[in-house]
């Protein structure tokens, strides 16, 4: 995503936009990646300088024309001696609106009451995702989410002995995270777009990082019905 938009920025094919490493040295006082902030508050920073980039620009493209490549520009703006780097600091009360993120979801299991096992056999999402800079990412993002929710809600379980307070819960063959074949056997998701919301967040592109957790909640709530379903057919 931070390739798409400073390409779109710069008006340059995305070939010429690398990601490189980084570290306190070259990005000081950097925040955390949490909270699904990620994608609004470095997006909007790299929007910030490749905008600051165009300013500095602007007198060689006029001067070049507009169809002049970036390698010529680029060369010429150091033959210029114009500095080509620019660093932004992001703020979020001063540079994005808070905005809601809406989803809904249907979910339906199969339950063996015997022996507790079950099975997620389909899972529809419509998520609020405002204008997806990138509906691959976006769909990844909900799916991962998905499936941590699935597994916290499910099989994860931190166990601590009584006695020594340590964790006995601390490997694979106690701690069950979600597997493969724990994944939903049919598996949709949709996108839904509100064009009454006005956009707040970088080109009216909202984050997906971790909303998707709260709807694997029903997974749980599915197979609480499969067992008051079983305990009504009992009791005829």
């Amino acid at each position: 995503k931070l390739c798409q938009v400073a390409a779109y920025v710069l008006g340059i094919p995305l070939v010429y936009i690398q990601v490189k490493p980084h570290n306190n040295l070259t990005s000081p006082n950097d925040p955390y990646t949490a909270s699904s902030c990620t994608t609004d508050s470095v997006c909007f920073a790299v929007r910030k300088c490749c905008e600051e980039i165009n300013c500095r620009l602007s007198p060689l493209r006029s001067s070049l024309g507009p169809d002049v490549s970036w390698p010529v520009l680029t060369q010429a703006a150091n033959e210029k001696k114009i500095d080509l780097n620019a660093t932004y600091m992001f703020v979020a009360q001063r540079d994005l609106k808070d905005y809601s993120l809406y989803g809904t979801i249907v979910t339906e299991v199969e339950l063996d009451c015997l022996t507790g096992e079950h099975r997620v056999t389909r899972v529809d999402i419509l998520q609020n995702t405002g204008n997806s800079l990138n509906p691959y990412i976006d769909i990844g993002q909900i799916e991962g989410a998905f499936l941590m929710g699935l597994g916290h809600f499910t099989s994860e379980e931190l166990i601590y002995n009584r006695a020594t307070g340590l964790l006995t819960t601390d490997r694979t063959w106690e701690y069950k995270v979600p597997g493969a074949k724990d994944i939903p056997e049919d598996w949709r998701i949709y996108f839904k777009k509100d064009p009454t919301i006005p956009p707040t967040g970088v080109y009216g592109s909202k984050s997906q990082g971790e909303p998707a957790i709260v709807l694997s909640y029903s997974v749980v709530i599915a197979l609480r019905r499969a067992i008051e379903a079983l305990r009504r057919d009992v009791a005829q």
